[in-house]
């Protein structure tokens, strides 16, 4: 047994709570906690270790509201106050996004939600993301609630960025780790024929930064394919042809099934994951089900990534580290 495993496991004795892997290279269930209730040092402790160990972690069964939920948030650093938010989100709780799907997304720059998600994800890499992974400084945390879910599909999946860069062959980490690459919103998106509201909307809000293809995670030293199918344009310093044959092979190689874990929501669901080395799927087998999936989301705040060289991802327009 390494030492991080079993310092880890003599943390979670410790705040009497339970961690159950449930896959091989990432997640696992957290019991024996109320997240809802004053929850001391102890278990903020256990819980962080878990999550940087296990990079997403569940709980079931819980009675969090948005007071409770932004307390708990609070935990693990500064939230992130996003200055848009769409309508479902809760106006007395600045911190809390609520995602809706079709109450959120329907109708929205002339488009029903299915044309929508075809023309963002047309291929079947593209729905993979971090959260805000085109800013200067992506959120370190995501705590994502389940209020309300279909009884069937609305799965989320999620992969272990750094035991994907593990398995990289030793050529080939050596070569991705002095790239960076140009991580952009609204990358690949299939407009409209003629006028289309959201490229007006993509191009007013633009939002553009050179990420290290490999960055270094600040609290484990970890190793990070920074790479995702949402926002990444361009590898930097490569021809178009090279660069994209390089990111598919890295694509493919980061949501290989065995650095994956898929995740059943039920109401009272919270999911809590480490928004710098992690990548996840949001569902697209439940647009056509005539159940809502109603989400509360609060991030937290998180730092500007620093390459293998220690340099740092450099903003290109739309971001500034700090400000939202």
């Amino acid at each position: 047994m390494t030492r991080d495993r079993a310092t880890a496991e003599g943390t979670e004795r410790a705040a009497g709570i339970e961690v159950k892997p449930v896959a091989g290279h990432i997640g696992a269930e957290i019991t024996g906690v109320d997240l809802a209730a004053r929850l001391d040092d102890a278990v903020i402790a256990a819980i962080r270790a878990a999550v940087l160990r296990w990079k997403v972690v569940f709980f079931r069964d819980q009675r969090l509201d948005h007071a409770g939920h932004v307390a708990f948030a609070r935990r693990f650093g500064s939230l992130v106050v996003l200055p848009r938010r769409g309508k479902a989100s809760p106006p007395d709780f600045p911190e809390v996004e609520t995602t809706a799907d079709r109450l959120e997304l329907g109708g929205r720059f002339g488009m029903d939600h299915d044309e929508w998600l075809r023309r963002r994800r047309h291929t079947l890499l593209r729905g993979w993301h971090c959260d805000h992974g085109a800013r200067v400084d992506p959120p370190a945390a995501t705590i994502l609630r389940a209020e309300t879910v279909p009884p069937y599909g609305g799965d989320t999946t999620w992969s272990n960025l750094a035991a994907a860069y593990a398995g990289l062959s030793a050529p080939m980490r050596e070569f991705v780790s002095g790239l960076r690459a140009e991580h952009r919103l609204g990358v690949g998106y299939q407009p409209r024929p003629g006028d289309d509201a959201y490229v007006r909307h993509l191009l007013e809000h633009q939002v553009a930064t050179l990420h290290p293809l490999v960055r270094v995670h600040p609290e484990t030293g970890e190793r990070i394919l920074c790479v995702n199918g949402y926002y990444v344009e361009q590898i930097a310093g490569l021809s178009r042809a090279e660069s994209q044959a390089l990111l598919d092979l890295l694509l493919d190689q980061a949501v290989r099934p065995e650095y994956t874990v898929r995740f059943r929501w039920e109401p009272g669901s919270v999911a809590f994951w480490d928004n710098r080395a992690t990548i996840h799927l949001a569902p697209s087998d439940n647009a056509h089900l005539d159940h809502p999936r109603i989400m509360h989301r609060v991030m937290v705040a998180g730092e500007v990534p620093v390459g293998v060289d220690g340099k740092e991802s450099e903003p290109i327009v739309g971001s500034e580290a700090g400000r939202w």
